[in-house]
């Protein structure tokens, strides 16, 4: 028995697997009529090359402590990425349906009802709010005209963008006079204008194809990928990453290179202060490759200190070379 047939829905998270993209769960929170709540956890398989099954599920993600009203897309919980989420007491026109999860543009969607009804649900809702706010605007400039307030209508003449080294136009054809004229002015400017990335190749990019770019500065990252810098923080918080990782890889780095510099040194002085500096250099090395794989991570408190502590020597270092000591 479907539940949602009988009871309204009141949240909905949609979460895929991040090691795993084809495994998707949902969590489905329904008002009985008791006014009391039910949730509903399942899980899908979202294969590529055959159509969408539903799998036995257990209440996995509800083992972890979490408030559903506060939970929003690319909030991580385990290994389950937070790919959409609704809540009705949300404003409805703030609803983006991503393109996994909608019917129009993924139609294997309809081999699995128990999720493909809810979210149709949703877009319905969304659809409609749109409408009314639309609806509302109408009017209420409808009575602004009304009123006799014509103040607006003598303002949006096109009086400002007339070239007055060229016979006059009239008014329905200003904003393709006006095109022309900027064309004729600077005819490289059309050919300067960056095109927009194809949504295919935004949706084919992976987690692996940012790694490769972790280590430079997010702009540099965005133009090697070919896509704009909101295209890529999208990306970002779609994977779960709040920050772009390339400062505390490149604090890392430049701590690496401060050890094995200071390893040099201590092997012709003290043997066992070199044991214990490249020690900390391993100890450096994995932190980065930890956070390269899972660059929500913050660097350790320990690193911190430490890092605090270089810093505190190289700033007194400078002040004794100033003073002549």
């Amino acid at each position: 028995m479907d539940i949602s047939q009988d009871n309204s829905l009141t949240s909905l998270l949609v979460f895929q697997n991040t090691i795993n993209r084809e495994l998707i769960r949902s969590l489905h929170v329904y008002r009985l009529e008791d006014e009391k709540e039910k949730e509903v956890e399942r899980e899908f398989l979202f294969a590529l090359d055959s159509p969408y099954v539903e799998m036995a599920a257990n209440p996995l993600l509800r083992m972890v402590k979490f408030r559903v009203m506060e939970l929003l897309e690319g909030q991580v919980i385990g290994l389950w990425l937070c790919i959409f989420a609704f809540h009705v007491d949300h404003p409805p026109h703030l609803i983006h349906i991503p393109s996994l999860l909608s019917m129009s543009r993924n139609p294997k969607l309809k081999s699995i009802p128990t999720l493909a009804n809810d979210l149709q649900l949703i877009f319905k809702l969304s659809c409609r709010t749109a409408d009314e706010e639309s609806l509302q605007f109408f009017f209420q400039g409808k009575c602004k005209r009304d009123r006799g307030d014509c103040y607006q209508s003598k303002r949006s003449l096109p009086v400002l963008d007339q070239d007055l080294n060229c016979l006059p136009y009239s008014g329905p054809t200003s904003e393709l006079s006006r095109k022309q004229q900027i064309e004729l002015r600077d005819p490289g400017r059309a050919a300067k204008k960056k095109k927009r990335a194809a949504t295919e190749d935004i949706a084919r990019i992976a987690l692996e194809d940012l790694v490769k770019y972790f280590d430079l500065p997010i702009v540099e990252a965005s133009r090697n990928l070919k896509v704009g810098l909101t295209v890529l923080k999208r990306k970002c918080r779609e994977f779960g990453i709040p920050r772009w990782p390339h400062r505390k890889i490149k604090s890392l780095d430049s701590l690496i290179r401060n050890l094995q510099e200071e390893a040099e040194r201590q092997k012709q002085e003290n043997e066992d202060a070199a044991m214990a500096v490249a020690k900390r250099q391993r100890m450096l090395e994995r932190e980065k490759e930890t956070i390269e794989r899972k660059p929500f991570m913050e660097i350790q408190s320990e690193t911190k200190r430490f890092r605090q502590d270089v810093f505190k020597r190289r700033h007194r270092a400078r002040a004794l070379k100033n003073q002549g000591l």
